[in-house]
């Protein structure tokens, strides 16, 4: 093998050398397109960026650079003087990569023939395949219907291949065969198994966390707020300055971003669980509408519809200053003092709750932020099995069958919400 060859290996991260898996560049960017293409991603531009970055710079041989400072200037236009240390939004931008990556292949990847992975503590993507397709074409539809095990593969130019070290003269052709499909067949029921048993741990809590919702026929209601906008009568090419009277207010026409990004996700998650739903957005919701079936609310602490959650313990009362979450109408530490008017923050809390309501005998999901990182961050917590699994990790042993709220905590980095902690549960 070539100095070349070799190193394309250490590039590519394969933790056998001696057994790689070809495949072929161009398979890599098809599966590239499609998951940048896929509903995960197409709401964040700089999650795009950031994947498209580290698998070009893999392919191209150029791993080594893939580094967090070096992320931080390319991708995020950071200076050259960038301190990581100072500045974890390369950190947190991975992070939500990899989530991303997670919720993109356990939905609308689920059946692809490649999946690209990225590893935590490093920057530089592995590729895998289907084992039981190690020598067949990567876009060939049979490959679609065998079993999924992992196999870390590295990036070739399309026609090349790596020669294996010949076997022993001491055993046979058909020995060797024999011993290989044995040790094959061996390790993909491992695999397998292995596989099952963490997938099924870690969906555990999600799963156990929505089945009061997902109960019945009737479809449930995902219901999104509006937001008030201020917005010019006059053309903005106007030579005078806006006046405060140019502006109309717009009570029914626009809805936040972080809103947008939680309805997206839930409906996601509802779509995968092949139950049925309807979009609400603004007053489309009524009283009857939440007392026929089951509704999960987006945003719904400022509106009409706060006196649904403002009798629970946890509420956000928007109507005090600071703004930030009550416990049984008493103010709390979780509050944002100071916040400007154009709502950027370096922090926000959320409120995650999941109750039967006595006012409407009905499932009800509230997920809602001081502002729409909160919102976003606590979307990303009821539909990520990893984060629930945290979140509820210390939860009574039948909060399964119990009410439940949840506080949140975020951090917002370059206008991202980071993963949320929880702060603070209430169960009865």
């Amino acid at each position: 093998m070539g100095q070349g060859e070799a190193s394309g290996l250490q590039r590519a991260r394969i933790t056998d050398p001696e057994h790689p898996v070809p495949i072929p560049e161009d398979a890599i960017r098809e599966e590239l397109s499609r998951v940048l293409a896929g509903h995960e991603f197409r709401s964040s531009k700089r999650s795009q960026e950031f994947l498209r970055f580290v698998v070009d710079h893999t392919l191209g041989g150029r791993s080594d650079v893939l580094k967090e400072r070096t992320i931080g200037i390319e991708v995020f236009g950071r200076s050259s003087d960038y301190d990581p240390s100072e500045d974890a939004t390369v950190r947190v931008k991975a992070g939500e990569v990899r989530k991303r990556l997670g919720l993109y292949y356990a939905g609308e990847g689920l059946l692809n023939p490649l999946r690209i992975e990225l590893p935590a503590g490093t920057y530089v993507p592995e590729f895998r395949r289907h084992a039981s397709r190690v020598d067949a074409p990567v876009n060939d539809d049979e490959g679609l219907k065998s079993v999924e095990t992992p196999v870390i593969a590295t990036p070739l130019a399309a026609g090349k291949r790596l020669a294996l070290n010949a076997p022993s003269r001491r055993w046979s052709k058909a020995g060797l065969l024999i011993a290989g499909c044995a040790l094959v067949l061996a390790i993909a029921a491992v695999a397998i198994w292995l596989s099952a048993t963490r997938t099924d741990t870690r969906s555990a809590a999600l799963n156990q966390f929505w089945a009061p919702v997902l109960q019945g026929a009737a479809p449930v209601s995902v219901c999104a707020a509006f937001v008030p906008v201020y917005w010019p009568d006059r053309r903005v090419t106007a030579k005078e300055p806006l006046r405060v009277q140019d502006f109309t207010l717009l009570t029914d026409q626009f809805v936040g971003g972080g809103d947008l990004i939680a309805v997206s996700r839930v409906t996601s998650l509802l779509t995968r669980r092949s139950r049925a739903f309807h979009v609400r957005i603004g007053n489309e919701t009524s009283l009857r509408d939440l007392e026929t079936a089951p509704a999960i609310m987006v945003g719904y602490s400022y509106t009409r519809w706060k006196d649904i959650s403002n009798a629970l313990r946890f509420f956000i009362d928007g109507s005090r200053q600071p703004i930030g979450i009550t416990d049984y109408g008493a103010p709390t530490k979780w509050s944002l003092p100071g916040l400007p008017p154009d709502r950027h923050t370096t922090e926000d809390y959320a409120i995650v709750s999941r109750v039967f309501h006595p006012d409407t005998h009905a499932m009800l999901v509230e997920i809602a932020g001081i502002t729409q990182y909160g919102t976003d961050a606590a979307s990303d917590l009821v539909t990520n099995p990893d984060l629930m699994a945290d979140a509820l990790r210390n939860a009574p042993h039948d909060w399964q069958h119990k009410n439940l709220q949840m506080v949140l905590h975020v951090k917002v980095i370059s206008e991202a919400p980071s993963s949320p902690i929880v702060v603070a549960t209430h169960f009865w």
